[in-house]
């Protein structure tokens, strides 16, 4: 029996704070800030994204690498890129809609990388081994085949201290963006949140000067700030909003007129997209700190305004 695509990854569920040790060994893995891909390997290679895209197009060397390897597998990773010491996320993004030529340059340019974690198939499927055995299994295919770049093998540690310090702030800097914390003795489960994900918790204020949807049922949160000159310049847009969160703010927000800075703009709805984003202005805009669940993108440029977002 052979894996074949779409195969559902195993996924996580967030936690605030690290869990209490328990009965059971826990591992601890650095979360870096990629695409989570699945990887075919062998005479029919095939990258595919979490939701089952295929990404080999736009990653041709990545393509390569996985025919290369000798053996039929299915390998979970993280797909990156690394730019000037760290991990690029914008250029990431950018080489996916890549395709034929311009894909080949930019994998000369600013080549791929897979940060692997696991695995679900080597000679037979491993998903009803545990993790600890699976991770032996990786590690072995390495030492075997000699992996090197683009290959990675992820960090992990069984010492939550040691987990712990991959939260500093220095870490977020190279570009990981928090802990992988799973159960050793797992099985791997297809779509299911058996894994936990501790993000990085950091706070800044910043002004509410837009939503999305109704201004008194907002759906999510477009944030500014005044730069030197004074002008309110777009810095993020919040996850989706829960309902007790969207009726909290919905509650002091207002609808702005002609008087408000960013009146007569729209926002892209992306890296590189041409679409905007539907949305609604908000009067007198509120100050607040930006909590763990808004997410915060990085030099993603705005479709049609004078300034780019940071």
């Amino acid at each position: 029996m052979h894996l074949s695509p779409p195969v559902e990854p195993m996924l996580a569920r967030s936690v605030a704070t690290l869990p209490a040790p328990g009965a059971r060994p826990m591992l601890f893995e650095q979360k870096a800030d990629g695409f989570r891909v699945l990887v075919f390997t062998g005479p029919k290679p095939y990258l595919q994204s979490r939701r089952g895209a295929d990404l080999g197009p736009a990653f041709p060397e990545i393509t390569r690498a996985a025919a290369a390897l000798g053996v039929e597998a299915v390998i979970d990773a993280e797909l990156v890129v690394w730019h000037e010491g760290r991990l690029d996320f914008t250029a990431l993004q950018h080489r996916a809609r890549l395709r034929g030529a311009k894909a080949e340059r930019a994998a000369r340019e600013q080549p791929a990388h897979l940060i692997t974690f696991d695995v679900l198939e080597a000679g037979a499927v491993l998903m009803d081994q545990p993790l600890h055995q699976r991770r032996s299994t990786l590690g072995s295919l390495f030492a075997s085949r000699g992996l090197a770049a683009p290959w990675a093998l992820c960090t992990q540690t069984a010492d939550a201290t040691m987990g712990r310090t991959w939260l500093d702030p220095a870490w977020a800097a190279a570009g990981v963006e928090g802990l992988m914390i799973k159960d050793s003795g797992s099985r791997y489960r297809p779509g299911e949140r058996g894994w936990l994900k501790l993000r990085r918790r950091m706070t800044a204020e910043a002004l509410i000067g837009a939503v999305t949807g109704a201004v008194h049922a907002p759906h999510s949160l477009l944030f500014g700030r005044l730069d030197p000159a004074g002008r309110l310049r777009l810095i993020a847009r919040s996850t989706p909003l829960s309902r007790p969160a969207a009726a909290e703010l919905g509650a002091v927000l207002h609808p702005a007129g002609p008087e408000h800075p960013w009146y007569g703009r729209r926002f892209s709805a992306g890296w590189g997209s041409w679409s905007s984003i539907r949305s609604n202005l908000t009067s007198s805009p509120r100050s607040m700190s930006i909590p763990p669940w808004i997410s915060v993108p990085t030099g993603t440029p705005c479709a049609t305004c004078d300034f780019v977002t940071t």
